[in-house]
C-alpha cells in the first residue's frame, strides 16, 4: 500500500541557530583586548583563551601554529578577532567551557528528488551540491545517526538510502571534508528545510578520529570507502550492545560500523569499530578508531585510534595511539603511543614514546622517554630522558638522566645521581678514573673507574716485575667514595683478580677489600693510600707454579683457612688521574 508524502522545506535553520546561540553564546560573545606583534599564531590563541577563560579546541594541522601574528585590537566580540584571524576560513562552535575551531568554509545543501514510502521502506533519494557552484560533490557521507545507516555519494553527487520498518522521521546529515555539516528532517506528510548542523559531540572526539588511518596497518586493511567516510563524519559516535564483523568491510553494522562503540564485538577474520567498553576478540585483528575499556583479544594484532584502560593481549602485536592504562602482552611487540601506567610484557620489544609508570618486560628491548617503575630486557633498556626506577638489562641500559638503579654489563647516561651497577659505568658527568699503584703482592697495577660516588665499577690489570718472582693478573670490582669535602675522601672497594702463575690449569683466586685515604693535591690528580684485607684461594700445590713465577702468594705471616685458602693484612698506594 503506497502513502502520498508531501515534502515541505520548513525553516528551522534560524530556530536552531537560535537556540544554540541562547545557549552557548557566552564565549564568542566575550570582549577582549589584545596586542601582538609578530607572535605566533598558537600563542594569540592561548592569549585570547587566557583573556576569556575558555579554551580552545582543534586539529593541530588545522594551521601553522608558527605562523607569525601582528594584530591590535580593543574590547572586541571573541568572534570578531577570530574572523580578522582567520578571514573566515574556519567554523568556530561553542560546548561548555570550549571553543572548537575547524577548517569549514564552504557550504553544501542536500537537494531530495525521489522520496517513496510504503508499509515497511522508506526510499529517499537526491543530491549533495556545493552551494556556490551549484555542482553535485562526490564521496560526501549521508547518514542516519539513529538507524546506523550511511552511504556515499557518487562522482555526480547523487544518492539512494533505503529504510526498512516505519519511522515518524528520518534525519539525514550530510558531511563532506572542509565543508560545513547539513541536515534535514523528513516527517511524516511535513517536510523541513535544511539547515546548518551543529554538534558540538561531533567535535569532542576529533583529536583520534582518523588517527587509525595513520597508523601503520591500519592502513592496510581500511578502505578507501571507510577512509572517505571517516574524513567526512569524524565523530559521529553512537552505542550499541554488540556487533559481529567477519572483515572490516562485512560487519552487521554496515559502513558504520567505525561509528558505533560496543560493549561486546566478535571479528572473526578482523573488524573496524569506533571503540569497544566490554570485550572485542578477533581471530586476527582488530582495528579500533577510539577508546578501549575492558578487554581486547586478538590473534594476531590490535591497532588502537585512541586509549586502551583495560587488558590488551595480541600474538603479535599491540598499537595504542595514546595512553595505556592496564596490561598489554603480545609475542612481539607492544606500543603506547603516549603515556604507560601499569604493563607492558613482549616477547621482543616494548614500546612507550613518552611516561612510563609501571613494568615493561620484553625479550630483547624496552624503549620510552621517561621511567618511573622498572624496565627488564634481554637484550637492553632505553629512557631517551630521565630514568627515576629500576633498568635491569643483559647487556646494556641507557638513560639520559639517572635517578634510579640501573644494571647491566654496560650502562650508558648523561648524568646519574642513582646506583650504576655493571662493568662499564658510562656517565658523561661522572667518574673516568683511572688509577696507577701497587700493593703487597703485585707491583703495578692500572685500573679504570666509571660511574659516580654513589657507586662505581672497577677494571683493572696489573703485573709483578720481578725475575724470579713474576705474577700477571686482570680483575674487576665495586667502590664507594665518602666524601668529606672537596679534597678529602675516603674510597671503600672490593674486588676479585685471577692471578697468572704460570699455569692456566690453576685455579688462583685472590679476593680484596680496600679502605683508600684519598686526598686531592691539584686538578686531575689525587695521592690515595690505605689497609686492605686480602683473601687468597688456590687449587695449586706450593711451589708447583711456572718456573721464574711467584712460588708462594701473600706474606709469610698469614692466616690459614680449610684447603689452600688463607688471608692477610696489606696494602695499596698510588695516585689517580681524572
Amino acid at each position: 500500500m503506497k502513502f502520498r508524502t508531501l515534502l515541505l522545506f520548513l525553516l528551522i535553520q534560524h530556530y536552531c541557530s537560535a537556540q544554540s546561540a541562547d545557549l552557548y553564546r557566552e564565549n564568542l560573545s566575550k570582549r577582549v583586548s589584545l596586542d601582538a606583534r609578530g607572535v605566533p599564531l598558537s600563542a594569540v590563541l592561548d592569549q585570547i583563551s587566557q583573556a576569556g577563560d575558555f579554551f580552545f579546541a582543534y586539529n593541530g594541522e588545522l594551521f601553522r601554529q608558527d605562523s607569525l601574528v601582528t594584530i591590535n585590537i580593543r574590547n572586541l566580540p571573541v568572534r570578531d578577532v577570530l574572523d580578522r584571524l582567520f578571514q573566515g576560513m574556519v567554523d568556530y562552535r561553542e560546548h561548555a567551557d570550549y571553543i572548537i575551531l575547524r577548517y569549514a568554509a564552504l557550504h553544501l545543501t542536500i537537494v531530495p528528488d525521489y522520496i517513496r514510502t510504503t508499509e515497511k521502506v522508506y526510499l529517499i533519494g537526491g543530491q549533495i551540491r556545493d552551494i556556490q557552484t551549484g555542482k553535485g560533490i562526490s564521496q560526501a557521507t549521508i547518514y542516519e545517526k539513529r538507524l546506523l545507516q550511511s552511504t556515499l555519494t557518487d562522482e555526480n553527487g547523487y544518492f539512494m538510502m533505503r529504510f526498512k520498518g516505519k519511522h515518524e522521521e528520518i534525519i539525514l546529515t550530510a558531511s563532506k571534508e572542509r565543508y560545513r555539516d547539513t541536515a534535514l528532517i523528513f516527517l511524516s506528510n511535513i517536510d523541513i528545510k535544511p539547515q546548518s548542523y551543529d554538534d558540538p559531540d561531533k567535535e569532542k572526539g576529533s583529536m583520534f578520529s582518523n588517527a587509525i588511518e595513520k597508523l601503520g596497518v591500519g592502513r592496510f586493511f581500511i578502505s578507501s570507502k571507510q577512509r572517505i567516510q571517516n574524513l567526512n563524519i569524524p565523530n559521529f559516535l553512537a552505542n550499541t550492545p554488540f556487533q559481529t564483523s567477519f572483515t572490516p568491510g562485512l560487519s552487521s553494522h554496515g559502513m558504520m560500523s567505525s561509528s558505533v562503540i560496543n560493549k561486546f564485538s566478535l571479528n572473526v577474520l578482523g573488524g573496524y569499530t569506533a571503540g569497544i567498553n566490554g570485550l572485542e576478540m578477533a581471530g586476527l585483528f582488530n582495528l579500533t578508531k577510539g577508546d578501549v575499556d575492558k578487554v581486547q583479544v586478538a590473534g594476531l594484532f590490535n591497532t588502537v585510534g585512541g586509549r586502551v584502560r583495560g587488558l590488551q593481549l595480541a600474538g603479535l602485536i599491540n598499537e595504542v595511539n595514546t595512553d595505556v592504562n592496564g596490561l598489554q602482552a603480545a609475542g612481539i611487540l607492544n606500543i603506547a603511543g603516549r603515556n604507560s601506567r601499569g604493563i607492558q610484557v613482549a616477547g621482543i620489544s616494548n614500546a612507550t614514546l613518552q611516561r612510563l609508570d609501571g613494568f615493561q618486560i620484553a625479550g630483547i628491548i624496552n624503549m620510552d622517554k621517561t621511567t618511573h617503575g622498572a624496565q627488564v630486557a634481554g637484550i637492553g633498556n632505553i629512557s631517551t630522558d630521565c630514568m627515576n626506577g629500576v633498568q635491569i638489562a643483559g647487556i646494556f641500559n641507557y638513560a639520559r638522566q639517572v635517578k634510579g638503579f640501573q644494571m647491566a654489563l654496560v650502562n650508558v647516561a648523561d648524568s646519574s645521581s642513582g646506583v650504576n651497577l655493571g662493568l662499564l659505568n658510562l656517565v658523561r658527568h661522572g667518574y673516568h678514573k683511572i688509577s696507577l699503584y701497587s700493593n703487597e703482592v703485585i707491583n703495578t697495577n692500572i685500573s679504570i673507574k666509571t660511574g659516580n660516588a654513589k657507586l662505581y665499577s672497577i677494571l683493572f690489570v696489573g703485573k709483578h716485575w720481578s725475575s724470579d718472582a713474576r705474577a700477571e693478573t686482570f680483575g674487576l670490582g665495586f667502590g664507594h667514595d665518602f666524601i668529606f669535602n672537596n679534597s678529602f675522601t675516603i674510597g671503600a672497594e672490593t674486588t676479585a683478580q685471577y692471578l697468572y702463575l704460570g699455569n692456566w690449569n690453576d685455579t688462583n683466586i685472590l679476593q680484596r677489600f680496600h679502605a683508600n685515604i684519598q686526598v686531592k693535591v691539584g686538578k686531575g690528580l689525587t695521592l690515595f693510600g690505605g689497609p686492605a684485607y686480602a683473601y687468597y684461594n688456590s687449587n695449586a700445590a706450593e711451589g708447583s707454579n711456572g718456573k721464574n713465577y711467584k712460588q708462594q702468594v701473600g706474606p709469610g705471616k698469614h692466616q690459614s683457612f680449610s684447603g689452600n685458602n688463607k688471608g692477610w693484612l696489606g696494602w695499596s698506594a698510588g695516585i689517580t688521574l681524572m
